[in-house]
């Protein structure tokens, strides 16, 4: 870390800030004066960093994923799990991001020197992880931006039968009588999405994906353009972008939620949304969701917490901070449930069926054919679409800023000579490379691309990571030292509750996920195409593509480290320095040999 300047928070840090709730209380603990990097970009408020974690953590999954899982899984009752897990499994782990990132002011490769160096690999696989996620999910923002243009009609183009794009089985049954519903029958707005959108019906599958759609690709363009500008100058400016992109989705959320709560049939939707059925609590399946819910839902192990809360002042209360937004992102998923669901209950009331059977969608089906859909026959359907899309585009974009952040901050601390008065340029080159993989998306197949990058990208590899990283911290790196780094920073130390948490509770939590995940491997399949074997096969590869660094990286470290293979384990596993510049025996930590 560059040299420090003079700025010094003085004084023992105990006697910063009131106690917080969870903390027990130690007697004051008299610390050095700890300095701040002069170099090192910081946050123009605390605000512009509450919003940035708000945004990361609420993204598109709040909106589809959490609702279709909920009623899947026992309505009502599926939030019993769902508040256990994130109690012992998902808070925990987002707090120990936070802390880790705050007190050693530095992105996800380099902070492992400062932790363990022989799991630096954590730090290449988190980065080529994000850059996974950026091929793909930029592209789901581009097909809402097609849609945000498309809505800027009198009538809205997937409202009815007429257009160009349509075939014989369009079923248009909203405001027509003894319309007949058939399994061969498609609603408009599945053909737009299907066949005007993606025009997915010119692929026969990933064998034959076809040509790029140029409309994609300049909607994808534009999107990939804002990124650019809201990130090359750092949190100075993104801080000032997530004043927008991440309040704007709740002010949505709300006039959808008020509009959705007065639609006829509305309450059938939000009492199957939560009515509970107790006995899929004995289903393993149902803690094994919640689980994973929860970890994808506030994204500890994608680095991007690391990165964010690098740029805080050390002192800032990471605690409190990480309670907040938990709770903020856990409620969002929640509320977006009524959202959701009163306009399901709506569909029903139309097509005269059960809710279920409106409900079968799920992913970004639900968002782009069933809710256009819904909000095609509302009263103001061209405003409701416009405000729709445009919290999809910015639920989104907060994501994507959260991610590419994570790779920008990473690569720059680890080689700050070559690339630290180069940021523009290399945020550049890393837009320009998520925009050219993300070509295989845009294609006629590209959904299937999407889908399988989403599985086999993302899934078990960045649990395994978020296992590793908390094995690493709580026990090679030491909860003593690790509680002691938060004392530092906070003034008191983390409860027995905390400890106990990050050294068991937390890596069992990911540990559970990881085996049912491999236990339980449904067929993959997106709209009527299955995929086939090979297809998996590939997808396998990709996931271990980003997971292998890990340990490649360990033994990398062990044969270029001199010494017997003793004295090689202890280089590899003892931090080679906690915060430089100040001494460890000052901050009362165990001094390292």
């Amino acid at each position: 870390m560059p040299p420090q300047d003079s700025a010094v928070m003085a004084g023992t840090l105990t006697q910063h800030g009131s106690p917080s709730p969870g903390y027990t209380s130690n007697s004051a603990v008299p610390l050095p004066a700890i300095t701040q990097t002069n170099s090192r970009d910081k946050w123009s408020k605390k605000m512009d960093f509450l919003l940035s974690v708000v945004g990361f953590a609420v993204d598109l999954g709040n909106v589809w994923r959490f609702p279709y899982i909920c009623y899947q899984n026992g309505g009502g009752a599926f939030l019993i799990p769902y508040i256990l897990m994130a109690i012992f499994g998902g808070i925990p782990l987002f707090y120990m991001e936070l802390a880790l990132g705050q007190f050693h002011r530095t992105g996800a490769i380099s902070i492992w020197k400062h932790i363990c160096p022989i799991f630096k690999g954590i730090g290449y696989a988190i980065c080529i992880i994000a850059l996974y996620v950026s091929f793909y999910y930029n592209t789901i923002i581009a097909w809402a931006l097609f849609y945000f243009y498309s809505s800027f009609s009198t009538i809205l183009p997937w409202t009815n039968c007429d257009n160009v794009w349509n075939t014989p089985d369009c079923t248009n049954y909203f405001g027509v009588d003894n319309v007949t519903w058939t399994n061969s029958s498609k609603s408009p707005a599945e053909e737009f999405y299907t066949r005007n959108v993606l025009e997915i019906h010119k692929s026969s599958g990933l064998r034959n994906v076809g040509g790029v759609r140029w409309q994609l690709m300049l909607c994808l363009f534009l999107i990939f353009t804002i990124v650019y500008f809201s990130l090359w100058k750092g949190v100075k400016t993104s801080g000032k972008v997530v004043w927008v992109t991440a309040t704007l989705p709740y002010i949505v959320l709300l006039i959808l939620l008020i509009r959705g709560a007065t639609l006829p049939g509305a309450w059938r939707g939000v009492e199957f949304y939560l009515k509970p059925q107790w006995e899929k609590l004995l289903e393993t399946s149902v803690w094994v969701d919640a689980a994973a819910q929860i970890f994808f839902s506030l994204g500890p192990g994608f680095g991007v917490l690391l990165a964010l809360s690098s740029y805080n002042p050390f002192n800032n209360n990471c605690y409190r901070d990480a309670i907040v937004t938990s709770l903020v992102n856990c409620l969002t998923s929640f509320v977006s449930g009524f959202v959701i669901f009163t306009v399901l209950g709506y569909m029903a009331e139309m097509r005269k069926v059960r809710v279920e059977d409106v409900a079968k969608d799920k992913g970004p089906s639900l968002l782009f054919i069933t809710y256009p859909e819904a909000i095609a026959n509302m009263m103001g359907s061209t405003f409701f679409a416009i405000i729709f899309f445009a919290m999809m585009i910015t639920l989104g974009l907060d994501s994507t800023f959260g991610g590419l952040e994570a790779i920008i901050t990473a690569v720059l601390d680890e080689y700050p000579d070559q690339l630290a008065h180069r940021r523009e340029l290399f945020v550049l080159c890393l837009v320009l490379v998520c925009f050219l993989g993300s070509l295989s998306t845009l294609t006629n197949g590209g959904a299937y691309v999407v889908k399988l990058l989403e599985e086999f990208g993302v899934g078990s590899s960045i649990i395994a990571v978020g296992f590793l990283e908390a094995i690493a911290v709580s026990w090679f790196y030491g909860i003593n030292r690790f509680s002691n780094d938060i004392q530092a920073m906070l003034g008191k130390a983390p409860g027995l509750f905390w400890k106990v948490c990050w050294v068991v509770i937390s890596p069992a939590f990911l540990a559970y996920i990881i085996v049912s995940s491999m236990l339980k491997a449904p067929p993959l399949s997106l709209f009527d195409y299955q995929y086939p074997d090979w297809s998996i096969t590939v997808g396998y590869i990709v996931g271990f593509s980003s997971f292998m660094w890990i340990p490649i990286y360990m033994v990398y470290k062990l044969v270029w480290t001199p010494g017997s293979l003793k004295q090689r384990l202890a280089v590899c596993l003892r931090p080679e320095r906690t915060l430089p510049d100040i001494p460890a025996d000052g901050l009362n930590m165990p001094i390292i040999p």
